[in-house]
């Protein structure tokens, strides 16, 4: 297994959601943040979702989670970043060479909960990767990908029994989308990691930087903890490469 590559996957929903009749999709920072830090430490980073496309949560563009360096990357379209998702693939275009990555990192977005928990392909992908003994990390929303990742040498759930983390129910009732996804039959990540036999583990407050690493599985609250997340993914491989 190559320890410099790393997969990041992306929503592929991206319609409308809140209240004010704006689209979710993958929230900007959940995707940039990770992105940069895995560069910045040498890896090589691929995008992938599970139809090869993602549109951008229209909240996540506020000024309030996007400006400075952030906004700068985000619109330079020859910044890494762009180029990067100017190669997104999808999953079937990365099943032969999965063996390559060491590093499956789930962003997010309410977007993820469209369709995160039913896509079998990057499932699979995940599945692989961890099987043959890399780290598999999510955060916020993104955890609900776990319903489909399994270990396939004994086909259990990759967290089951283990301790993580996403972004709280307390925090969807916050934001007063928690009767939105109710209406919509939305899981929450708290609701699916439970469901699946893990611990799940809350901060003392919803947008604290709060990141749980739990053998090869690593976990990340919200859009605050997205570096950390990604730093403990890379700390969590065996040979720390």
């Amino acid at each position: 297994m190559a320890q410099k590559k790393v997969l990041i996957s992306l929503t592929s929903f991206n319609g409308p959601f809140y209240a004010d009749g704006k689209n979710t999709g993958v929230f900007v920072v959940e995707a940039l943040h990770p992105f940069n830090t895995y560069i910045e430490k040498g890896y090589e980073v691929q995008f992938v979702s599970e139809t090869g496309t993602y549109g951008w949560d229209e909240h996540s563009l506020e000024p309030e989670f996007l400006s400075g360096n952030d906004l700068k990357d985000f619109e330079d379209k020859n910044s890494a970043f762009n180029v990067a998702l100017s190669k997104i693939k999808t999953p079937k275009d990365l099943l032969d060479d999965i063996k390559d990555y060491s590093i499956f990192f789930a962003s997010a977005g309410h977007g993820c909960l469209f369709d995160y928990p039913t896509a079998s392909g990057l499932h699979m992908l995940a599945s692989s990767l961890y099987t043959q003994g890399g780290v598999v990390a999510a955060v916020c929303h993104g955890p609900v990908i776990f319903e489909g990742i399994n270990d396939t040498k004994t086909g259990r759930y990759i967290i089951e029994g283990k301790s993580v983390t996403g972004f709280t129910d307390l925090g969807e009732t916050i934001l007063q989308v928690d009767g939105i996804m109710k209406e919509k039959s939305l899981e929450s990540p708290e609701t699916v990691l439970w469901k699946l036999g893990a611990k799940f583990l809350a901060p003392i407050g919803p947008w604290d930087d709060f990141s749980i690493t739990d053998g090869r599985v690593v976990t990340g609250v919200n859009p605050a903890s997205a570096v950390s997340t990604a730093i403990r993914s890379i700390n969590a491989l065996p040979d720390k490469a």
